[in-house]
């Protein structure tokens, strides 16, 4: 009787087809192997070459592929197409492993899936490439989870994450640029709406707004809304005005947390506090 592996050798598991759940179901279907079974494999691919073996082995790991590829989802690519290239890195490091080290399988393939998967997510998340070195590359993969943590990078929080990683705080800067920029059409809209507000690059090469008076008025515009600006944090209380600066103004933001502590309030009300006093002030610009 056919074992399951054996079952599973004549599935079409080597690239996931368009009906991605059903190859998700099929990967998992596959047992893992044993220490005892993944050694047998190992040695007869090692020391015969047997590529029956090979296949075996592919097959009993394409459901870790499944589980690293789906960490890269938030790259904004098809899951279909990471797994397809986390296959491909499982598949040299099938070739290339050495029982003689004493590892799983799993432990030493994680590397060439991921390296893999990297190389087509820097190669497809943008028409431009935002990482070429070592380093920026380092940065493209961790900076990411870094800023769902951190938000907005001051100086200070820039040179940590910049000593975590091993590069330079100007790095971690230019990266957290090109991270939050966008791919735009050189002489077209940026979208189906031909009113978008986001213009193509080609609009900066003339200016619309050349007009003399047109300057005048939108300086004036700029330094009313200053003024309404400056007056409507006058008219809030001292403890509103310092929840705003340490919030939203100081390089070293100040947690809900720090603020509730040294008011003697809860988070929650500093948070009530730092919202009526954003309401002021937009209402403010816009009479």
């Amino acid at each position: 009787m056919k074992t399951q592996l054996q079952q599973a050798h004549a599935l079409p598991l080597a690239v996931p087809g368009h009906d991605l759940d059903a190859y998700i179901r099929a990967v998992n279907s596959v047992p893992v192997l044993s220490v005892d079974e993944e050694r047998q494999l190992t040695e007869r691919l090692y020391f015969d070459e047997d590529l029956d073996a090979a296949r075996n082995l592919v097959l009993a790991h394409l459901r870790f592929v499944v589980h690293i590829a789906r960490s890269y989802t938030g790259y904004g690519l098809p899951l279909g197409d990471l797994i397809q290239e986390g296959n491909v890195g499982l598949m040299k490091a099938v070739k290339r492993f050495d029982p003689s080290k004493g590892v799983r399988l799993v432990s030493f393939a994680v590397h060439w899936i991921k390296a893999e998967i990297h190389e087509y997510v820097i190669k497809n998340w943008r028409i431009v490439k935002v990482a070429t070195t070592k380093a920026q590359r380092k940065l493209f993969f961790n900076l990411r989870g870094q800023k769902k943590r951190l938000g907005r990078l001051t100086t200070e929080e820039a040179q940590r994450v910049a000593d975590d990683l091993g590069v330079t705080a100007t790095q971690v800067k230019e990266m957290e640029g090109r991270l939050g920029a966008f791919d735009a059409s050189f002489d077209g809209p940026t979208s189906d709406d031909e009113d978008s507000p986001i213009p193509s690059p080609a609009a900066y090469l003339h200016s619309d707004n050349s007009d003399p008076a047109d300057l005048v008025a939108a300086q004036d515009d700029q330094q009313r809304s200053s003024r309404q600006l400056g007056s409507a944090i006058m008219t809030l209380d001292e403890r509103s005005r310092d929840i705003l600066e340490r919030r939203w103004l100081a390089d070293q933001k100040s947690t809900l947390q720090e603020l509730a502590d040294e008011y003697g309030v809860s988070a929650e009300r500093i948070r009530q506090l730092e919202n009526n006093a954003l309401k002021k002030l937009r209402n403010a610009i816009a009479a």
